[in-house]
């Protein structure tokens, strides 16, 4: 055990291991909800590197990991030939390179299927659908209670909350929205997290009319 901890602690890998816990510190302030992931994507392009498609913190953690593996092995190995002066440190700066090479290239291996799981553009997010036309799905629509079905500009479907300013039993003089009728989105509550719906004319629709 002695041996790891002073491979760990000497020149080269020291530096994959300060990396290392960088790394460390940082997943688990995502697993606290502290961070996200992505924070740092408009910051860096990985691309050029050849490691793109996946948050710059996926690539970079499996980059450090790599790197402090092998850089720890090699370490070890060189301490059990015995070398010293100043091929030991020759051999210490060709691990370091060596090492970066390695997790450079076993990254730009592992990006690839990973790469699925994090789709370049982003899901449709509730702000998109402002704008758009719904279906109501609910038996009525007021100021407390409703539901409508509304298609995203990608094709996809969400069933949305959605209330109506003036449907309440105190203010009636309001159009009412019923099961099949077709109301327009024009505001999100992030509070409430529904979105304020009003009766439309579906012959006022541009898609409609463009079809």
């Amino acid at each position: 055990m002695r041996e790891f901890i002073d491979a760990a602690l000497g020149f080269p890998t020291f530096l994959f291991t300060a990396a290392l816990i960088v790394v460390v510190g940082f997943w688990l302030l995502v697993l606290a909800g502290v961070t996200e992931t992505d924070s740092f994507d408009s910051d860096v392009d990985l691309d050029t590197a050849g490691i793109g498609g996946v948050p710059v913190t996926v690539a970079f953690s499996l980059l450090t990991a790599v790197a402090w593996f092998s850089s720890l092995a090699a370490s070890v190995l060189l301490h059990h030939l015995g070398v010293s002066g100043l091929v030991r440190a020759l051999s210490a700066l060709a691990v370091l390179v060596g090492a970066t090479l390695l997790a450079w290239w076993v990254t730009r291996l592992l990006v690839r299927p990973l790469h699925t799981l994090f789709p370049d553009e982003p899901g449709p997010s509730r702000l998109d659908f402002v704008g758009l036309t719904c279906t109501i799905r609910t038996g009525r629509v007021d100021a407390w209670f409703g539901q409508a079905e509304v298609a995203a500009r990608d094709g996809s479907t969400a069933l949305v909350q959605v209330r109506q300013h003036g449907a309440d039993t105190a203010k009636a003089d309001a159009p009412a929205l019923s099961n099949g009728s077709t109301g327009l989105l024009y505001a999100y509550d992030d509070a409430g997290e529904f979105f304020w719906v009003a009766p439309y004319d579906t012959a006022l629709d541009p898609r409609a009319s463009a079809a």
